[in-house]
């Protein structure tokens, strides 16, 4: 029930008609009794630097969720903001801090980094591998240079891309190796497509998987089916992999704790949410 006491958390973009986060926020929260919902809010670009400071006036806001087309519009706009943000460009996640002063973070990475954490590999002093410098790709990048990988390769068609985030990753973490120019997926411990590459029937797969050697854990982002054909020729290599969904629900702990909710788990949140993928 919403009542004058509930917080509500605004997932801002346009359009909202894709919008999946209500659908597992809200069956959580009503679950475990947290008196928040997640609206969506659909603004258009032009309107959308007014929109988000004034959205923060309000007194019962308790964060906000960016999403497309916002996500890179939104750093400029904010008073801090996180490295990880910095770094992939980006910004999913805002929050009004003590002072007043709205602060913005970047969880797609966290996400993924979760995943694979739990799942039992070890990051610290590992070589990564990641194919796409985009958006996703680049907060991927950051979230692993934070967990104290050892090297990171970059690859994208457009070499400009990959090129401006080495040197952003380069920026803030001085000692992390990092490389260009090929997606050649021999020597490393984990490989990560974070290309759209998997997304329509038939699509090239983003590198050659009969260069992965079996004992490298594989990373998807696509999570338009739950194994694409880069992950089932993975696992017919004999790796160890981690699904896009597995980004999306190991990242909303991350939120919730960035918003000073209680947090879950994923395994809790595909339990309630109201949707499936």
């Amino acid at each position: 029930m919403i009542s004058g006491k509930t917080t509500f958390i605004a997932h801002i973009g346009f359009p909202t008609h894709s919008f999946k986060a209500p659908m597992i926020y809200n069956p959580y929260f009503e679950q475990v009794g947290i008196d928040a919902v997640v609206v969506p809010m659909g603004c258009r670009s032009e309107n959308y630097a007014a929109f988000l400071k004034s959205v923060f006036t309000l007194e019962n806001i308790g964060g906000a969720l960016i999403t497309m087309p916002h996500k890179v519009s939104t750093v400029g706009l904010l008073d801090e903001v996180s490295p990880t943000a910095l770094i992939a460009g980006s910004c999913n996640a805002v929050r009004r801090g003590a002072d007043g002063r709205l602060q913005g973070d970047m969880f797609d990475g966290e996400g993924f980094v979760r995943g694979i954490q739990r799942k039992g590999l070890n990051l610290p002093g590992k070589r990564v591998l990641v194919v796409g410098s985009g958006g996703v790709g680049s907060a991927i990048a950051a979230s692993l240079a934070a967990a104290g990988i050892e090297a990171i390769s970059l690859f994208d068609v457009n070499a400009a891309s990959a090129e401006a985030l080495a040197g952003r990753l380069k920026k803030h973490y001085p000692k992390l190796g990092v490389s260009t120019g090929s997606n050649d997926p021999a020597g490393y411990d984990l490989v990560v497509n974070a290309t759209p590459m998997g997304m329509e029937e038939g699509d090239p797969l983003p590198m050659d998987v009969s260069r992965i050697a079996p004992n490298t854990f594989v990373g998807e982002v696509v999570m338009r089916s739950e194994t694409t054909a880069f992950l089932k020729a993975a696992i017919a290599r004999g790796c160890q992999v981690q699904v896009g969904t597995d980004m999306l629900f190991e990242q909303i702990p991350a939120y919730l704790e960035f918003f000073g909710l209680p947090t879950t788990t994923p395994e809790i949140l595909r339990s309630v949410a109201t949707i499936r993928y």
